[in-house]
């Protein structure tokens, strides 16, 4: 079954790849050329769907959105559906920025939650399913780990006691948000549209 991402990153197309496993009948391919829609929602949902529309339209193929960030609590669930935007410059900007943004936050209110959705949308533009996986965890206070992206050097996991950089990528691949969202969606394609989508 073919499957077209709504994303242009390699990155993503190979973890999921890494994730589906023994699901070898899923034929994973990154959106064309020209893919890049506006991400207007409000919520990690939203921006899901967006995607997976535009894929669709774009290849008349059925078509996947992820859209995920972090969530800190005591910033009333900011960055959120911003944290790629969260500020100008590179990944370790917004988290330094964060991390600024936590320095008077006491322990015990340093809580926090990574957070995938994933929307599903059929060749003709309808949307099929649609999942969520959430990762808890806290905002360290400083940077840890080499491994990953993004906030993954702060964000904390207390029943590991590391970051989500200092993990490997098989426990990675375990744990998180994107994993969580990612094997519902496998659920609902492997029980759903098997047999009934090229």
């Amino acid at each position: 079954m073919k499957l077209v991402l709504g994303t242009k990153n390699p990155g993503k197309l190979r973890e999921l790849f890494e994730l589906a496993g023994e699901n070898t009948d899923l034929q994973l391919e990154l959106a064309p050329d020209g893919f890049g829609p506006e991400e207007t929602g409000t919520t990690f949902i939203e921006n899901a769907v967006i995607k997976a529309e535009a894929a669709a339209h774009m290849t008349k193929t059925l078509s996947l959105g992820e859209d995920s960030g972090i969530a800190v609590e005591a910033l009333n669930g900011a960055p959120g559906v911003y944290s790629a935007r969260y500020c100008e410059g590179s990944d370790r900007d917004r988290t330094l920025k964060l991390l600024n943004a936590m320095a008077s936050v006491p322990d015990g209110e340093r809580g926090a939650e990574y957070v995938c959705a994933m929307a599903l949308v059929s060749a003709d533009g309808k949307i099929l399913h649609v999942t969520e996986g959430k990762w808890i965890g806290e905002i360290a206070r400083k940077e840890s780990g080499e491994n990953g992206f993004g906030y993954d050097p702060i964000f904390f996991l207390p029943e590991l006691g590391k970051t989500s950089a200092d993990i490997s990528r098989q426990e990675k691949n375990e744990y998180s948000h994107r994993a969580k969202a990612w094997h519902k969606m496998l659920k609902f394609i492997a029980n759903e549209l098997a047999g009934k989508v090229s």
